[in-house]
């Protein structure tokens, strides 16, 4: 291996050092907003707080009765509401999941939350539906202090601090581009760009800083998407249209990104990013472990030699990983709560916060506005803060 694909775990580790462990100290009150058939309880975030020292969840909410009655049994919780707006008040929680996949239950949830006078909210991705949610959502918490942080968990991975110190260090030569792309499935296109392009872009912020432009096109099956194509999309996603989806983006470091997603596209679940160097490619797929890998050498120049991908591990390439124990606490959200807990002890904003939630709600719809105006490149952030698609 070349020595400037090398990072010392030292570095690794002090990279990592930011992420910090929940306090031990106190007893957390937890309270669980869900809502089974509209959303459940997203990818874990109402048994994450077991796994969190001296959380104690003191209340769930779940607007369907059967399914509160299989969550209290399924959390040994004895209080129970069918109103999360009954929980909050009765319960006092310091803590809350946001837990629905369903967005359009997300705004007055964390809403109400933050009226109550909850400390800290996870909330399940996609944040919220529309740049006005979010500017509304980001005010509320910002006057009121309450830290929010946002379950895009590939964001707290340990080789993500490690990935963006290679790329700085120039461990790919000049970064030309970053792409992602879905899993190629059923929902390729619009929905796609929501449920999984809203991870990808939120990691492209991570990289390449804040968006400035966007242009993008939307197709179904080939054809542009016109108002016709528009109608409610799955998940309670709000208008939706388009089974293929191609958008761009300028970033403020200067590097331009591209997410494209095709509906059933022969892929077989490539769900990824790509960091394409002059001198080599960091390939990261989405939740998977190893989750990144690096090959050297320029990327559009024949080799007849094999180039070999190099896992990346949080100790660098190609080296085993020494916190195995880091990468499951990512994929189960221990990470992020905890990461969460201590920016509420602490007075900061939490890795992925409700500004960092909003800039991906902002992407996206930045993709349909740009369609909207017949693929003209739009600037961000956004004039108009509704959703784009209402006005196809």
């Amino acid at each position: 291996m070349k020595r400037r694909v090398f990072l010392s775990s030292s570095i690794a580790a002090g990279l990592y050092a930011g992420s910090s462990v929940a306090s031990q100290d106190a007893t957390r009150r937890v309270g669980v907003m869900g809502h089974t058939g509209r959303g459940n309880y997203g990818h874990g975030l109402d048994t994450v707080w077991q796994n969190i020292p001296n959380a104690q969840v003191v209340g769930v909410s779940d607007g369907n009765e059967a399914g509160l009655a299989a969550e209290l049994k399924k959390l040994n919780v004895s209080s129970g509401y069918l109103d999360y707006r009954e929980m909050l008040s009765a319960q006092q929680p310091e803590f809350v999941s946001v837990a629905p996949r369903h967005p359009d239950q997300h705004f007055d949830m964390i809403m109400a939350a933050i009226a109550s006078g909850v400390r800290g909210i996870y909330v399940e991705k996609p944040f919220c539906r529309t740049p006005a949610e979010a500017d509304a959502i980001v005010s509320s918490s910002l006057k009121a202090g309450t830290k929010i942080a946002v379950a895009h968990r590939n964001r707290y991975h340990p080789v993500l601090v490690l990935i963006k110190q290679m790329i700085a260090d120039g461990q790919l030569g000049r970064l030309l581009e970053m792409r992602g792309r879905g899993k190629g499935d059923r929902r390729g296109g619009g929905e796609c760009l929501w449920v999984l392009g809203c991870h990808v872009m939120n990691l492209f912020e991570y990289i390449g800083g804040k968006p400035l432009s966007c242009s993008a096109t939307l197709l179904t099956n080939g054809a542009r998407v016109t108002a016709a194509d528009v109608a409610p999309g799955n998940e309670a996603l709000g208008p939706l249209a388009g089974n293929e989806v191609h958008a761009h983006y300028q970033m403020e470091s200067g590097v331009f990104a591209a997410y494209d997603s095709i509906a059933n596209d022969g892929t077989k679940d490539s769900y990824c990013m790509h960091f394409i160097g002059s001198d080599g490619v960091i390939a990261l797929h989405i939740d998977a472990n190893p989750v990144a890998h690096i090959v050297s050498g320029n990327p559009f120049a024949v080799d007849m030699k094999p180039r070999q991908w190099v896992p990346i591990t949080s100790a660098g390439p190609g080296k085993p990983e020494p916190h195995p124990g880091r990468v499951a606490d990512v994929h189960n959200h221990v990470a992020g709560v905890n990461d969460l807990i201590a920016a509420v002890d602490e007075d900061r904003q939490p890795l992925c916060d409700a500004r960092s939630g909003a800039l991906t709600v902002e992407m996206i719809c930045a993709a349909f506005e740009s369609h909207r105006q017949n693929s003209k490149s739009v600037s961000l952030p956004l004039e108009r803060r509704d959703h784009p698609l209402n006005r196809l």
